[in-house]
């Protein structure tokens, strides 16, 4: 693993925690020589993981569309600013950069780039580690969700533990570094299935 992807928050929430843990998931990453990429704003937990990458002298990648690039405040002090012309490239330029994701505390935008890159990971199209940090039990509803999913014959049970999952950072880098993807599944039965 060379570089990592966050997705999080462009606001701060509601807990002083949700700030706390996107600088030291910054620093670890740095402390790691792990690249932080992430999309390229200077506020909320996204300037925060930037931050505390950045101080640790850490590398840090921001990847930013055009159209929010002054809404959402461009990060002027990052490694590298990439500046792209839609979420859709935002994203895939992410992915294309990443070995590896983790989701930090967010609200919907967060959720959808996570779920996405979850979906392409159970087709297949990739192979890398992703994980939450799941700060103060922020993603316990999802981690019962995944599990209702299993439960109710909406996601195979192998991917259940596809997303991993703790409260530290440097545990789920560890929990990376060991990942195996699972098989893909696939529809096409032999005929002597059917």
């Amino acid at each position: 693993m060379k570089c990592i992807a966050v997705f999080c928050g462009s606001s701060e929430g509601a807990s002083p925690a949700y700030i706390a843990a996107a600088k030291e998931l910054g620093k670890t990453l740095a402390e790691q020589k792990l690249t932080l990429v992430y999309g390229g704003a200077s506020v909320g937990l996204m300037g925060a993981v930037a931050d505390g990458s950045m101080k640790a002298g850490g590398h840090v990648i921001g990847v930013i569309p055009d159209f929010l690039e002054k809404r959402e405040v461009a990060h002027s002090h990052v490694s590298e600013l990439i500046v792209v012309s839609s979420m859709h490239e935002r994203k895939a330029k992410m992915a294309e950069l990443a070995d590896g994701f983790v989701a930090l505390p967010g609200g919907p935008g967060t959720l959808e780039e996570f779920f996405e890159i979850f979906t392409w990971a159970q087709l297949g199209l990739h192979k890398k580690p992703l994980g939450i940090l799941n700060v103060e039990g922020y993603y316990d509803l999802l981690i019962n969700l995944f599990n209702h999913m299993a439960d109710e014959k909406f996601m195979h049970e192998k991917y259940r533990e596809m997303t991993l999952s703790d409260t530290n950072p440097a545990s789920l880098l560890d929990k990376f570094r060991e990942y195996e993807a699972p098989a893909v599944k696939t529809y096409i039965r032999r005929p002597e299935q059917t």
